[in-house]
C-alpha cells in the first residue's frame, strides 16, 4: 500500500536548511518583489545581521520561488480580467536575439510569459496555448500590436475571439515590460535562456500578488490591501506553520 503524501509541506520544504522559513521566504520576496540583484539582496540581509551569500540567495530563489509561484497561480486561477494584452520584447542572451512574449490582463496582472528564439506564428502559438491552459478560460478580447503572427495564431486556436490590433491600444502590455528591463540592467543581462525563463515564470505571479493599483486607492485602503497581500504571502510560504 502506498503512503499518501503529508498535507503539511512545511517540515519537508524547509528540512535541513540552516535558516528559518521566515528568513528564506523574506529573501525570496526581496529578490522577486523589487528590482534588486542577488548581491543587493545579500547586502540587505547583512544589514539585518543575516549572513547569506548571493549564491545561497540564488539557490533559494530557484527552489522556493518556483513553489511559491505555483501556489499563487493556483489561488488566482480564473480571477483575471477577460481582456488580454499580448506583446513581445527583444533581448540579447550570449549575443543571440530572443523575444520575450508576455500577456497581461486589462488590470496589468501578468498572465504568462514565454521566451522564444523566433518572432513568428510558430513562436506565438505556444504562448496562446499556454495561456488557454493556464487560465482555463478563453478571453473576451485579445489586444495586440500589428504583428501578423498574433492574427495567424488566433485564427488557428481561438478564431471566435475578438481581436483588436493597434499599437496605441497595447500600452498596458508594453508598460509591463519596464520592470523586466530594469531587472535586466541590474543583472547585467540574463546569463542564459533557462535563467531568464525561470525568473519571469516566478516574478510574474509574485508581482500579481502585490499589484495593488495604488494610485486608485486612498492611503488607508492601500495599507489594508498591502497588509492582506503580506498575509497571503505568509500563508503561501507557510512561514507560520514552519
Amino acid at each position: 500500500m502506498t503512503k499518501r503524501p503529508p498535507t503539511d509541506l512545511a517540515p519537508l520544504r524547509y528540512k535541513r536548511h540552516r535558516f528559518r522559513a521566515e528568513v528564506i521566504a523574506h529573501t525570496v520576496w526581496l529578490y522577486f518583489r523589487f528590482p534588486r540583484s542577488l548581491r543587493h539582496v545579500e547586502d540587505l540581509l547583512a544589514e539585518r545581521g543575516i549572513e547569506v551569500s548571493f549564491q545561497t540567495v540564488s539557490e533559494w530563489a530557484g527552489k522556493f520561488g518556483r513553489e511559491y509561484a505555483c501556489q499563487i497561480r493556483r489561488r488566482s486561477r480564473g480571477s483575471f480580467a477577460d481582456k488580454w494584452h499580448l506583446d513581445e520584447m527583444v533581448g540579447s542572451i550570449k549575443g543571440k536575439k530572443y523575444w520575450l512574449w508576455r500577456a497581461v490582463d486589462a488590470q496589468g496582472h501578468v498572465l504568462d510569459a514565454l521566451l522564444q528564439s523566433r518572432r513568428n506564428k510558430t513562436a506565438s502559438l505556444p504562448l496562446i496555448r499556454k495561456l488557454l491552459k493556464g487560465q482555463g478560460v478563453t478571453p473576451r478580447v485579445m489586444v495586440t500590436d500589428k504583428l501578423r503572427s498574433y492574427s495567424a495564431a488566433k485564427a488557428e486556436l481561438i478564431p471566435y475571439v475578438e481581436h483588436r490590433s493597434h499599437k496605441g491600444l497595447n500600452n498596458r502590455a508594453e508598460n509591463s515590460h519596464l520592470f523586466i528591463r530594469r531587472r535586466e540592467r541590474d543583472m547585467m543581462r540574463f546569463k542564459s535562456t533557462r535563467q531568464c525563463q525561470r525568473f519571469i515564470s516566478i516574478q510574474g505571479p509574485v508581482a500579481n500578488l502585490f499589484h495593488l493599483h495604488r494610485k486608485h486607492l486612498s492611503a488607508s485602503d492601500h495599507r489594508e490591501c498591502r497588509a492582506a497581500a503580506m498575509t497571503a504571502w505568509r500563508d503561501i510560504t507557510l512561514s507560520a506553520a514552519a
